[in-house]
């Protein structure tokens, strides 16, 4: 399992968490003692271990085994400067500790916990309710509308292709992520994850930080894989793979017909940090002749 061994830092209000980088399942794992530490405010680090101690022992009383199973043991530098095994847990298990502290600084994560649980079941009643607050959240987050209609058709063009993977009997999971490196590998020239290091990625969605025309060429292959697919009914991962090469490939040639006319790179290292002044780039240097 491919680790961050050395660790990051995260500050919140003057208190240090630490946090390990999970490369392989894309996953922060946050130390619970220091989390424990912020949210009851023990400033001593033995105070705070005895508290994580004393809520462990209420959580096995209360069922919460599984949880408590799956928490790992990652080395963290402690404060003598040392690496030593501490528990960590990633968001979701992070999530359901905090839920069981009763701090005043607990009930933010609280109240936020409840809305989006209220929120994800109303979607489940009315699906267009998630499609407007992807919507509204895109745009809250400075992207464009012209961007936001993109990127919400990326998402039906994709689910597409998931549904014909289905059809032929692909796993979601491990099957579909082998296929999607595919894809991406045969229109960029790097896997999903290579892509994502290019851009300085973590745990971000790579498409959330994708300029128009990485969007429209990952549409491009996506949209391509699912009609060769549909018209030769591939049988099996290989078969499957194949098929997945072959509709990257004519993304790939689209990028490099678009590169030979505008003299410069398709794909670009920027994220959502800098994507509106990324897009304005491509818009502003259009093909000679055109406006």
């Amino acid at each position: 399992m491919a680790r961050d061994t050395q660790g990051t830092m995260q500050s919140y209000e003057g208190m240090q968490i630490r946090t390990v980088w999970d490369e392989e399942r894309e996953e922060w794992y946050f130390s619970v003692v220091d989390v424990v530490a912020v949210l009851t405010d023990q400033k001593i680090a033995r105070s705070a271990s005895t508290y994580w101690a004393v809520l462990k022992k209420r959580l096995k009383e209360e069922g919460a085994d599984q949880l408590l199973t799956n928490c790992k043991q990652l080395k963290m530098r402690a404060a003598d400067g040392k690496m030593r095994k501490t528990d960590a847990a990633n968001t979701e298990q992070l999530f359901r500790i905090i839920q069981s502290i009763p701090s005043p600084k607990a009930e933010p994560f609280k109240r936020w916990l409840a809305r989006v649980g209220a929120e994800r079941i109303d979607e489940t009643i009315d699906p267009e309710q998630a499609i407007d607050r992807a919507l509204e959240t895109y745009l809250r987050k400075g992207y464009s509308e012209d961007w936001v209609r993109q990127r919400l058709l990326s998402i039906r063009v994709r689910n597409t292709l998931t549904d014909e993977w289905k059809q032929r009997g692909m796993r979601r999971g491990a099957e579909y992520a082998i296929l999607t490196d595919e894809i991406s590998r045969a229109w960029s020239g790097m896997t999903t994850r290579q892509y994502k290091n290019y851009k300085g990625l973590k745990k971000e969605n790579l498409r959330d930080n994708m300029t128009d025309l990485e969007l429209v060429l990952t549409m491009l292959a996506e949209a391509t894989t699912t009609e060769i697919s549909r018209a030769v009914k591939p049988e099996g991962l290989s078969a499957n793979q194949s098929v997945a090469r072959r509709g990257g490939r004519i993304a790939g040639e689209a990028r490099e017909s678009i590169e030979a006319e505008v003299g410069h790179a398709v794909l670009s290292p920027g994220n959502a940090t800098d994507l509106p002044g990324l897009i304005s780039g491509i818009i502003a240097d259009p093909v000679d002749g055109e406006a």
